[in-house]
């Protein structure tokens, strides 16, 4: 059974920075595919950003891109999501996500979940 634990989020200001981190276990990380999705209250799950299980490639939502950055260490079976020049729009749960196949950005290809971490950004 595939776990998956969030932490990092915080409140932050407009402009500042943080990095959030997921830690697998319970399958072979190196093998899939990860990527950190977000909720907010009345809206539905948007994808952030995906990355494939190497970690050489990697995919971004066009508001995000050029401020975020997922990385992930597979020898510590941890995903990554560096987030700078945060503002108001980014004010979401984080949560991380484990597709079933080395590589994708289609929602119906993540199946394992995370509980997610909650990031505020204020001004």
């Amino acid at each position: 059974q595939v776990q998956l634990v969030e932490s990092g989020g915080r409140l932050v200001q407009v402009g500042g920075s943080l990095r959030l981190s997921c830690v697998s276990s319970g399958a072979t990380f190196s093998r899939y595919g990860m990527a950190w999705f977000r909720r907010t209250p009345g809206k539905e799950r948007e994808f952030v950003a995906a990355i494939n299980y190497s970690g050489l490639r990697a995919h971004y939502r066009d508001s995000v891109r050029g401020r975020f950055t997922i990385s992930r260490d597979n020898a510590k079976n941890t995903l990554y999501l560096q987030m700078n020049s945060l503002n108001s729009d980014d004010t979401a749960e984080y949560v991380c996500a484990r597709a079933v196949t080395n590589w994708s950005t289609f929602l119906t290809d993540y199946r394992d979940w995370g509980q997610g971490t909650q990031v505020t950004v204020s001004s």
